[in-house]
């Protein structure tokens, strides 16, 4: 199960983890315009871990979801001069 809240400054989507005999702790993403965050609370740690990703990170991330396993790197496509 997942939430979707667009919040002033930001899209808050939560991911909820259920329906499995080992449930791990919901994990907040939260889109700016110009960073991605993820945190997930530790319980090891007692604290909740936080990683902020560009928004490049985050398109290349989108892309290697749907690739077989190699290295890649994304260009950028330029307009055609007239």
């Amino acid at each position: 199960m997942f939430t979707i809240e667009h919040d002033f400054d930001a899209t808050v989507i939560t991911l909820v983890d259920e329906g499995s005999p080992h449930l791990e702790e919901d994990v907040t993403i939260q889109a700016f315009a110009e960073c991605v965050t993820i945190e997930q609370y530790d319980s090891r740690q007692d604290e909740v871990v936080k990683i902020v990703m560009s928004m490049a990170q985050i398109r290349e991330l989108a892309a290697a979801l749907n690739l077989p396993e190699g290295v890649y790197r994304l260009s950028t496509k330029k307009a055609p001069k007239p």
